[in-house]
């Protein structure tokens, strides 16, 4: 709790930290949320519809592939006879259009794989909210204290320091909703790489488009953990030195603080890349 404070200075550091605290506690829910309810599903129903109408596409594809598959992979139709290639084309033709059909609920289900790991991260950290970041009493009141020629120089402090903090947050917050648009992306356009299965020489493009898909949901473990390492420094704020002036006290727990904001926007932004380095993608 921190109070409340009529001083224009106070007033502007105190609005950008309120504007980072609701964008965390944005993504701490956002984070939990699934594609379907996600803004009311109103987008999930689109995407679900576009998913049903490229499985058409996806299935004459599957065709294409499987053929071109045969061709390749066997030289001569008197292969293709024997009972061992016909039994191996047909369980490939099969599973193949296994995937086409029910991609949809494959992708879901590794979706519910994830959010199962992140509830876990959640419920082990101990963590119901994020921890909000408050400007220290200390501040304050060397900010009030001080008089009108005094309180220049904390003015240009403040609004550079507040306009980075802001604009921080909606950095981190746009992450966030990055994530959810790729995932989208990835449900509408399945049945087309999904249906590479069908062929052996194609099937490096189905297995990268569900490698890429389980990287993007992983995104969300990276960043619910980089939020409760925040959090937990956030619990620990920057010291504040009372013996030096106003503005090089706010000046440094303005820096201290946007260094570590930086830190978590910068893992955040990083996400993809690294799920992908941990995983070999």
């Amino acid at each position: 709790m921190y109070i409340l404070s009529t001083n224009w200075v106070v007033e502007n550091l105190q609005n950008s930290l309120d504007t980072w605290n609701s964008k965390l506690g944005e993504i701490w829910k956002l984070i939990t949320e699934t594609p379907e309810t996600f803004k009311g599903g109103a987008i999930w129903k689109v995407i679900k519809n576009i998913h049903g109408a490229l499985q058409a596409i996806g299935l004459a594809l599957l065709v294409l592939f499987f053929l071109v598959g045969v061709m390749k992979t066997c030289g001569s139709f008197a292969e293709v006879k024997k009972p061992e290639h016909a039994f191996k084309l047909f369980i490939r033709f099969a599973i193949a259009k296994i995937v086409v059909t029910y991609g949809l609920d494959l992708m879901l289900s590794i979706f519910e794989i994830v959010q199962g790991l992140i509830s876990t991260i959640m419920k082990t950290a101990g963590l119901k909210t994020m921890t909000k970041t408050v400007l220290p009493q200390t501040i304050i009141k060397a900010i009030e204290k001080c008089g009108f020629f005094e309180s220049i120089p904390l003015w240009a402090v403040t609004l550079i320091g507040g306009l980075v903090v802001t604009v921080l947050s909606y950095i981190m917050i746009m992450t966030i909703y990055g994530r959810f648009f790729k995932l989208y992306l990835y449900t509408a356009i399945a049945p087309v790489p999904l249906s590479t299965f069908a062929g052996e020489p194609t099937q490096n493009v189905g297995r990268s488009f569900i490698k890429s898909y389980c990287a993007v949901c992983l995104e969300g473990a990276i960043v619910i953990l980089a939020c409760i390492i925040f959090s937990l420094f956030a619990s620990s704020p920057p010291e504040v030195d009372a013996s030096v002036s106003a503005v090089t006290m706010v000046w440094k727990y303005i820096g201290e603080l946007v260094f570590n904001m930086l830190v978590l926007v910068g893992t955040i932004k990083a996400s993809d890349r690294v799920v992908r380095e941990m995983m070999g993608l």
